[in-house]
């Protein structure tokens, strides 16, 4: 029985999880507090079979344990409550036991830049774990947009025949001297190429943007550059990523010498507001889906949903100052999701009084308060 390995899952990922190098091969960015120091390598074939080999006993294993308990290899929700609480598994254990019990047969590829790895090395990886893993329907992977340049056509075709099916790029910008001041390590013309040779590969792209990256001085070629990157790709998804910025970055140093001022909340909305507007001719899904950003619900697939996403931005530009700051600490607090949410009466009066305590305690002191609340989630 395997308890230990070199996976460290999320506690409620539905995807299993391979590392196929270790940390990234870019680790300048300034924006990025996770590689920064680490040396990079790959891991090698065998080491990442060897992996797929003990991933592939755990999960006969745990079947063993569902004949034992009388349910025939299906993984129920008893088999997950006995292999839960007890001590004899460790994390991957339990990791696996809960990517059997949804199903959803998901796996990704971990870290920054798994497609460094030789192409023809990376389809030996993804024919063996679907050899020794069944019930795979789905393989995700981070990309850098330089390797991907680099790629053929043939390539990623090759890649996508061995069950790569969908690629997330971490664009944040198009706009070169936001990616040159950032130290990304990629180009716009860069991001073009390796965004259309992954759809002509027939693989589904995922590219996320980072609002206010282009800070108080760049805010509008920012959006607008970024914009018209994204037209000539037409990935299936565009996933929105507002900046917030740990002090253990090296960005957080140019802030503090004045290098770049970063935009407040509504400024970032209203740099959202300009990118999508200059959406066109695409039919990509815009996802807000995470809590760094202000508005989840500017959400919808081009082009039918353009001016729902637009209109939700303008209501919250619309509302008086007081009305956006009680907005602010409701999502901040994690209390709101939606503009809708400030309907909600009992909410509300909590939100306001909490305003007023925080008045009480430290006049002029909200915005502080607001934006310590949001860092809380970086």
């Amino acid at each position: 029985m395997i308890e230990q390995g070199p996976i460290r899952p999320p506690s409620e990922s539905k995807s299993l999880l391979f590392r196929l190098t270790r940390n990234c091969p870019w680790n300048r960015c300034l924006f990025c507090p996770v590689y920064k120091g680490t040396k990079f390598s790959r891991r090698s074939v065998a080491e990442i079979k060897k992996e797929i080999d003990q991933i592939s006993e755990i999960i006969n294993d745990i079947k063993r344990i569902s004949f034992k308990l009388g349910f025939a290899g299906k993984i129920t929700g008893t088999v997950i409550s006995h292999i839960y609480p007890s001590k004899d598994y460790g994390n991957i254990y339990r990791h696996v036991a809960h990517w059997l019990y949804f199903g959803e047969g998901s796996v990704f590829l971990q870290d920054a830049n798994s497609l460094i790895m030789e192409p023809e090395d990376l389809a030996e990886v993804l024919n063996y774990l679907h050899q020794k893993i069944p019930g795979i329907r789905r393989i995700t992977s981070y990309a850098r947009s330089k390797t991907l340049a680099r790629r053929k056509s043939g390539q990623l075709v090759m890649l996508r025949e061995a069950g790569l099916n969908r690629i997330h790029i971490g664009m944040e910008s198009g706009y070169d001297p936001v990616l040159r001041f950032m130290e990304k390590g990629s180009t716009a013309a860069e991001h073009i190429k390796a965004g259309c040779l992954v759809r002509e590969a027939g693989i589904s792209l995922s590219e996320y943007v980072m609002p206010g990256l282009g800070g108080r001085r760049w805010w509008q070629q920012h959006a607008l550059a970024t914009a018209d990157v994204l037209n000539q790709i037409n990935p299936a998804f565009i996933r929105l990523r507002s900046l917030r910025v740990p002090k253990t970055t090296p960005l957080w140093g140019k802030i503090d010498q004045g290098e770049i001022e970063l935009l407040d909340d509504d400024g970032v909305v209203q740099e959202i507001r300009l990118f999508i507007e200059n959406l066109d001719g695409i039919t990509s899904t815009v996802a807000s889906d995470h809590i760094m950003n202000l508005l989840e619900d500017i959400s919808g697939t081009l082009p039918d949903d353009k001016a729902k996403m637009l209109s939700i931005a303008d209501r919250y530009l619309a509302l008086p100052a007081e009305e956006r700051i009680i907005y602010k600490v409701g999502r901040w607090g994690g209390a709101y999701r939606s503009l809708d949410d400030l309907g909600d009466v009992e909410l509300r009066g909590k939100i306001e009084q909490l305003i007023d305590q925080w008045n009480l305690e430290t006049p002029g002191q909200v915005d502080k308060m607001i934006k310590e609340m949001a860092d809380r989630y970086i």
